[in-house]
């Protein structure tokens, strides 16, 4: 039997935020292992909420994260208030909404024009990128410039917004502090819509999935900010029974932890959502994923970018439709009051679902808390990815090949906190 060793390194990886290896074994032309190994430090927020106010978790937990700190602050609201029994105004639940837009349209931008969009065109990043293709780096920044907008003016501030409370909100905007913003949302929907048709002229390479599939599914249109969970397999649940569902397990080659949906593999993220809910969006968010070829669901990883690309679509166009119809509300927050129990809480974070649970005491004092974000959840799925693609192309040479795994693990848009580094590859052959 020959015995080759060949490793392949990279020691920064800028378009992908966190740190970590891939080592991948390969024995007589059979991929053995391909191991993500995340370096993540020890953070302690679910620790060091333990002890706090039922009225703190959305404050601290946004800072989790400066790119959907909304999300975490979603989260924990939807667990805090299912604890406390009580349920937001529909004014208020609507504005609530209207904010995760702003982070969906944010985040999903970035992603798209400058971080995914250079794999595809053969750019090193976003700067090579805009020498070339100004005006697709321009339009990125024009509709990140609105999501931001929005974000500051509902939430405070664009990162780590500071109006969000349990219960609502600490003030409201007016119809008029809205008009300027809708304006800005308007140009981008223009160019959200000529991205999305841009980015239909991709080469995609080959790749279905056919794992499980986990998203929310909202009362009324595509989920964002609540619902109950659904999977591709045929089962729904409420965020209540989600631990009944969903383990956290440590594996040996990486400090974060896995997840599995009732034993098995399973992906959450644009992927699952618009394969589950594409007869949720709005009608011209429909019209656009019919244009761009996305038909009723979308397995294939590369192609996320058309996914990612229809849903900013359909958060402006969700968030004009609000800002339409917006009356300020009567109060900016419901009263809550603490009391002793446990709250479950879920929102679509842009990458995926994020899991939220509070214990707390009769003083409303917070005993255990309980955080599960999207990437953890979709490590395995991205393993899998990687030792499928890299089972096909063998026969690249080494820097094609370590292209081709950071381009797979790009698809799912991973955010490893507060970290420089990204991939080094270890490819062993025997």
């Amino acid at each position: 039997m020959s015995h080759r060793s060949r490793q392949l390194r990279v020691s920064s990886l800028a378009r992908v935020e966190g740190e970590g290896a891939l080592r991948i074994v390969v024995t007589d032309g059979v991929v053995e292992r391909a191991e993500l190994n995340i370096y993540e430090p020890p953070r302690f927020f679910e620790a060091f909420l333990r002890g706090r106010s039922y009225t703190e978790p959305p404050d601290i937990t946004a800072r989790i994260c400066g790119i959907c700190p909304v999300a975490y602050q979603t989260s924990a609201c939807n667990a805090l208030e299912q604890l406390c029994g009580v349920e937001l105004d529909p004014p208020l639940a609507a504005l609530r909404r209207l904010l995760y837009c702003g982070e969906w349209i944010s985040s999903h931008a970035l992603h798209i024009h400058l971080l995914h969009l250079p794999d595809f065109l053969g750019y090193p990043d976003a700067v090579a990128l805009a020498a070339d293709h100004r005006d697709l780096v321009e339009a990125g920044l024009t509709i990140k410039k609105a999501g931001n907008a929005l974000l500051e003016l509902v939430g405070g501030r664009p990162i780590h917004p500071v109006n969000v409370r349990v219960g609502g909100f600490y003030s409201v905007p007016s119809p008029a502090d809205l008009a300027p913003v809708a304006e800005q949302l308007r140009r981008a929907l223009d160019c959200a819509i000529g991205t999305a048709r841009r980015a239909a002229l991709l080469d995609f390479p080959d790749l279905e999935l056919d794992h499980q599939l986990l998203a929310a599914a909202g009362p009324d249109g595509y989920a964002i900010e609540t619902g109950d969970i659904h999977t591709s397999g045929g089962l729904a649940f409420p965020a209540t029974e989600f631990a009944q569902h969903v383990i956290e397990h440590q594996v040996p080659h990486s400090t974060a932890l896995h997840a599995t949906l009732d034993g098995g593999r399973y992906l959450t993220g644009p992927l699952a959502r618009y394969t589950l809910g594409s007869h949720r969006l709005s009608p011209l968010a429909r019209q656009v994923a019919g244009e761009i070829g996305l038909g009723a669901e979308c397995r294939n990883p590369f192609r996320s970018i058309l996914v990612r690309a229809t849903e900013i679509v359909y958060a402006i166009d969700e968030a004009l439709r609000f800002i339409g119809a917006y009356d300020t509300p009567s109060r900016p927050a419901v009263l809550t009051e603490p009391r002793a129990g446990v709250g479950h809480g879920v929102s679509e974070a842009p990458r995926g679902l994020l899991y939220h649970r509070y214990e707390t005491d009769a003083d409303g004092t917070i005993l255990a808390a309980t955080i599960i974000p999207p990437t953890s959840q979709n490590q395995a799925v991205v393993e899998d990815d990687l030792r499928r693609v890299v089972a096909a192309n063998l026969d690249l040479d080494d820097a094609a090949l370590t292209s081709l795994c950071e381009r797979t693990i790009r698809n799912h848009d991973p955010c490893i906190s507060c970290s420089a580094h990204f991939l080094e590859i270890d490819l062993v052959r025997r």
